[in-house]
């Protein structure tokens, strides 16, 4: 490889990165609005408008963040800059559309899994940094939080790995960990299409369900109230922000719904409208994916992301935590159970 090409990459991943960056924010922010008008509808509540997270952001931008006096300053300032870029950065690993990942990594789909448990962890330690005992409390929640949801999402992952394992062979995969290959980038084949009977498909039926639950919970609790002027996080951990490291948790959290909508889709959706048009490469066929990739990640975010924010946001962390870890590990567990005995006993039927 020699230095025009090295140079080549280097702007295709900055341009890249760039795009993901803005595309990521306003579409986050964009869709916290319309959330905000459907929550209201449901609720019965006063609506809002759609650029009203837009409104919040700026005002509390305009507002001076203020260090509660036993924090650890540096500490307490990184953290939301540091959750943000960490949250932007998971989508340079995912496809989007047709697009490939910007820069695909061999086990892409682990580092993903610890980018998306760094993030949560910046919210646990800024919480710790302010020195405040109602942040620190938020704190400790938030890590049974992530101990609760952990373990589900580690099983998920084992059973991709061990059905695209029994797939390797026969339809010739090579770095199995790759999310570039879980979402049939080269095969043009979703984790569907590997499946050999009734039981795979429900064990992966299962596992979405419960991946989308474990997901949502991690975001769920984290709401600004523009009412009266106040805007206050119902997330504990939070409770010592204000101002412009407040608002950088605030757009965090909206990217990190794109990032979830996004991994859902790659995951179990990734299928593309170019294959059936037969537009693969060229400009008409990407734009015609992106607009589909689009539809696909609001339809995830409206019928599951929406609606579970909605039902969790009300649950005590008592709850949440005996949810996870007694039924959602056993129901993960029994989708890879399932997706297991799925290739034995068609195996053993020989069918």
């Amino acid at each position: 490889m020699d230095l025009s090409e090295i140079s080549q990459i280097i702007v295709i991943i900055i341009l890249g990165t760039l795009g993901i960056t803005f595309f990521s924010i306003f579409s986050g922010l964009l869709f916290n609005g319309i959330e905000r008008k459907l929550y209201a509808f449901i609720k019965k509540e006063k609506d809002q408008s759609i650029i009203q997270p837009l409104k919040d952001i700026k005002q509390l931008f305009s507002e001076k963040s203020k260090i509660p006096k036993d924090s650890i300053p540096w500490l307490f300032n990184l953290m939301p800059m540091l959750g943000l870029a960490i949250s932007i950065s998971i989508l340079i690993y995912l496809p989007i559309g047709s697009f490939p990942p910007i820069a695909p990594t061999g086990g892409d789909i682990i580092l993903v899994l610890y980018l998306l448990i760094m993030s949560s962890l910046t919210i646990i330690i800024g919480g710790f940094s302010t020195g405040m005992s109602t942040t620190t409390k938020g704190a400790h929640k938030e890590m049974e939080n992530l101990i609760a949801y952990l373990f589900p999402l580690v099983v998920i992952i084992i059973s991709f790995v061990w059905k695209l394992t029994q797939a390797a062979e026969v339809f010739e995969l090579t770095d199995i960990f790759s999310i570039s290959t879980i979402a049939g980038l080269n095969t043009n084949l979703a984790i569907w299409n590997y499946l050999n009977g009734p039981l795979g498909y429900i064990g992966f039926a299962i596992l979405l369900f419960v991946f989308v639950l474990v997901t949502t919970s991690d975001f769920a609790k984290f709401h600004i109230n523009p009412l009266k002027g106040k805007k206050k996080s119902i997330n504990e951990a939070l409770s010592g922000y204000s101002g412009r490291n407040l608002g950088l948790f605030f757009i965090m959290n909206s990217v990190k719904t794109i990032v979830v909508a996004s991994l859902i889709v790659t995951l179990f959706f990734p299928y593309n409208l170019s294959n059936l048009l037969d537009m693969v490469g060229s400009y008409p066929g990407y734009a015609i994916d992106f607009i589909f990739y689009l539809i696909k990640i609001f339809l995830v975010m409206i019928i599951s992301i929406t609606l579970l924010r909605i039902a969790i946001a009300r649950l005590k962390i008592e709850q949440i935590v005996f949810k996870y870890w007694v039924q959602l590990t056993l129901a993960s567990l029994v989708g890879l159970i399932l997706v297991m005995w799925d290739g034995w006993l068609m195996n053993l039927l020989n069918l």
